[in-house]
């Protein structure tokens, strides 16, 4: 095996990632679950000894800079001096609007509600991810897709249907995943368009 860097870990990475992903959604049990993100902590690990190598950064600093922006971006939880605070607020919906004003102050010139969606997200993952920012945004423009669909009441049938989705898109020789990142590179400059000063 060569020499370890960033780029060689991502598929490492990536990997034991999903592997907590499906302990989880599998219901395994807890000490699968604990191994599992024991695998996921060691390719931090391994990241910021490569950092520290080069003189960059440590686990510690990560560590710290992880400490630093929860206690900056959830006033609703902790004082600045990171002890918490003596009350919450009531609802999730509360906590979400703290949190989006906190991180547009942090980046106010950041107008884009899709900017900082990692462009190597699974489609789905994004499609979701960008839906989320733009209903988010409060704009009047952020509106999902239009499409005649069938009725689903439970995420079993919804997987169904995104299997058949799949399927038939397969078997009309379709890249799904192309198609999806199209859709959604497709909304967002929509989106961008219809947010436009005029």
């Amino acid at each position: 095996m060569g020499a370890l860097t960033h780029r060689s870990l991502v598929e490492y990475l990536l990997e034991e990632s999903f592997e907590v992903a499906e302990t989880i959604e599998t219901g395994a049990d807890d000490s699968e679950l604990q191994g599992e993100l024991g695998d996921v902590l060691l390719q931090v690990v391994l990241h910021a000894r490569l950092a520290q190598e080069r003189g960059s950064f440590s686990f510690d600093d990560v560590a710290r800079g992880l400490t630093a922006k929860m206690v900056r971006r959830n006033p609703h939880v902790f004082r600045p001096d990171g002890s918490l605070q003596d009350s919450f607020p009531a609802t999730v919906e509360e906590i979400v609007q703290k949190w989006d004003a906190v991180k547009r102050a942090e980046r106010p010139e950041r107008k884009d509600p899709f900017e900082g969606i990692p462009h190597a997200l699974p489609a789905l993952a994004k499609a979701q991810k960008a839906l989320d920012r733009a209903a988010r945004s409060g704009s009047p423009h952020a509106r999902s897709p239009e499409v005649e669909t069938p009725s689903v009441q439970t995420e079993e049938e919804l997987g169904e249907l995104l299997l058949a989705v799949v399927g038939s898109a397969r078997s009309q020789g379709f890249d799904a995943e192309r198609a999806l990142r199209g859709a959604v590179r497709r909304y967002q400059a929509a989106y961008e368009g219809s947010n436009a000063p005029s």
